[in-house]
């Protein structure tokens, strides 16, 4: 191939194209059925967690060969590839939970080393589950290469005798057959309606949040996360997400890293807390910002929750789903409420270039029903809040979104591990009034911090929900609801005050004003038990979990696995 095939500067994926010792590459792409034409354009990565892991990634590939298609036809070459997806409904209530949140760093760097490998000029992602959503978002500021993230989509939301249901009413569900509120036959029932078409959980679950969190930081085109996974318009957007993938390449911007700064991860966790999201995107949004090499803390993430407006009626705090808001105008109807505010910065940039407030000047005004105005806010703090005290000296996450009990003190019910506190749930050998003390499930401890939806939803189903509290250094689900208190910071496992309580100590919770997590005891007694603290013998683990403990850093810091931002320098692109 000569110069006169090279209509714009050295790319990438040219030190594999170009040059005499380039044959031996330019013979294997022949032998993918590549031509002279195909070499001499860019190399575009179209990545997929798509297979049979999960409903969330079962139509990924089909998505991504419309953008594949788009990439072709505004002159570039799509390649494809996949990488692993760990389904959290799958692994859920076991030993296997341990992997998802591991599985988050598994896929970015798994995505990092097929980009870097094989040079490829650009990047367009499908996730569409909890942790290879922000995977991709964390690759992608990562690499730095042009990149579109396209969120997968969710579920149809089921009817099922007469009212709206997701795949949460199952597991709560459970626990009213455990208390006899409910038969077998009527679960069996609700579980073969649930979830009646492929796509990611329907509520302002994990995913769904994440998804609104692609589209503030910039990185997914807006209006395209709340589509749902079924819906034909998936196809026109795939085709658009490939030819601005292209456009971006062509311009040389907006690169990842010119879209994640300060303004649009504050704008980030905004849309959090605005829609009563998951817990999850406050620490998915310090791993992002980590990967941009901005530092952003629990703190960070907490001061705007604290001033950001809860306007999102939405499950699992509220009463409608993701569909109702793709309805009324998706993401940009939110985000012009905010901006309008003062709750969000407008000056952000998005994927075209334009700023975030051009680029929904003219998206609908809220409905005031699944959308209130700001000014009829559910709540003029957000739905997700950070506690502090004695218990939680970094932090810890509770979502407020449709809570009703805001304070809740009394004596702790400590359990080692999610099985010791599941069995002691079924068994309902708890009382009223209790914290439920799940500890040494952080991500050292774990490690891998499970996410504790079955005892939360068990809880509910029995009847216990706001009568209990439940606080953990593991995870909670987005669609987790009642007093319940994760990613509490530091760990038990790493030194964390949370290893100094026992049974029947008072714990007193506060999300009210005081914003609080405190355990009730003497000054003196603190440092008596720190002193009388056994040490943990050494555990064996082996593998990535041995790998993965070794190296991840507290909730606090978004359980994160190296140092911070890296370059991707670009070789010197041999002669022909």
């Amino acid at each position: 191939m000569d110069s006169s095939q090279r209509a714009t500067p050295p790319r990438r994926s040219e030190i594999t194209t170009r040059g005499l010792d380039r044959a031996p590459h330019r013979a294997f792409m022949r032998g993918q059925g590549l031509d002279d034409t195909a070499m001499a354009r860019p190399m575009v990565g179209v990545v997929t967690t798509t297979g049979d892991t999960s409903p969330c990634n079962a139509n990924l590939g089909e998505q991504a060969a419309h953008a594949a298609r788009g990439i072709a036809e505004a002159g570039g070459t799509p390649r494809n590839f996949t990488t692993i997806s760990v389904s959290d409904g799958l692994s859920m209530n076991h030993q296997g939970m341990k992997s998802s949140l591991i599985s988050r760093e598994v896929i970015a760097d798994s995505i990092e080393l097929v980009m870097r490998g094989h040079a490829y000029d650009a990047l367009v992602g499908y996730g569409g589950c909890d942790k290879n959503l922000p995977a991709m978002l964390m690759a992608m500021v990562r690499l730095n290469a042009p990149s579109v993230f396209v969120f997968g989509g969710s579920t149809l939301p089921a009817v099922f005798e007469g009212r709206t249901v997701s795949v949460i009413d199952t597991y709560e569900g459970a626990g009213a057959v455990m208390t006899g509120a409910k038969s077998r036959e009527w679960l069996d029932r609700l579980e073969r309606a649930a979830m009646p078409t492929v796509g990611a959980c329907p509520g302002q679950f994990t995913a769904n949040t994440m998804g609104m969190v692609a589209e503030i930081l910039g990185l997914s085109p807006l209006g395209s996360a709340l589509i749902p996974a079924v819906y034909a318009e998936r196809e026109a957007l795939g085709r658009q997400a490939g030819r601005l993938v292209m456009e971006i390449l062509a311009r040389g911007g907006p690169l990842p890293r010119d879209l994640v700064t300060r303004k649009s991860l504050e704008n980030a966790c905004a849309i959090v807390a605005a829609t009563g999201g998951s817990t999850n995107g406050g620490m998915h949004i310090c791993a992002i910002a980590h990967e941009a090499g901005i530092p952003f803390t629990m703190d960070d993430v907490g001061a705007v929750f604290e001033r950001t407006p809860l306007i999102g009626n939405l499950k699992p705090g509220g009463a409608f789903y993701a569909l109702d808001v793709h309805r009324l105008g998706g993401v940009p109807m939110i985000a012009k409420a905010l901006i309008a505010s003062g709750h969000l910065h407008g000056d952000t940039l998005t994927l075209t270039g334009e700023t975030l407030e051009a680029a929904v000047a003219d998206a609908p005004a809220p409905d005031g029903e699944v959308i209130r105005p700001v000014a009829d806010a559910i709540d003029g703090s957000g739905g997700v809040i950070v506690l502090k005290g004695n218990l939680a000296p970094e932090g810890a996450f509770i979502k407020v979104a449709g809570l009703k009990v805001r304070v809740h003190e009394g004596p702790a019910r400590v359990f080692d591990s999610e099985e010791a506190a599941m069995a002691a749930i079924r068994a309902r050998a708890y009382g009223e009034g209790d914290v439920l003390i799940i500890r040494n499930e952080g991500p050292k401890g774990g490690p891998g911090m499970r996410e504790m939806l079955g005892p939360t939803a068990v809880i509910y189903g029995q009847g216990m929900g706001e009568k209990v509290a439940l606080v953990t250094d593991g995870r909670f689900s987005g669609a987790t609801r009642g007093i319940c208190i994760g990613y509490l910071s530091p760990e038990a496992a790493g030194g964390g005050p949370l290893a100094l309580v026992r049974d029947g100590d008072r714990v007193r919770i506060d999300t009210g004003e005081a914003r609080r997590i405190d355990l009730l005891i003497a000054d003196g007694e603190w440092q008596a038990r720190r002193e009388a603290l056994a040490k943990a013998p050494p555990r064996r683990l082996a593998g990535v979990f041995e790998k993965y403990a070794r190296d991840v850093k507290s909730a606090y810091y978004g359980a994160v696995t190296h140092s911070g931002a890296v370059e991707w320098p670009m070789d010197e692109v041999p002669d022909a």
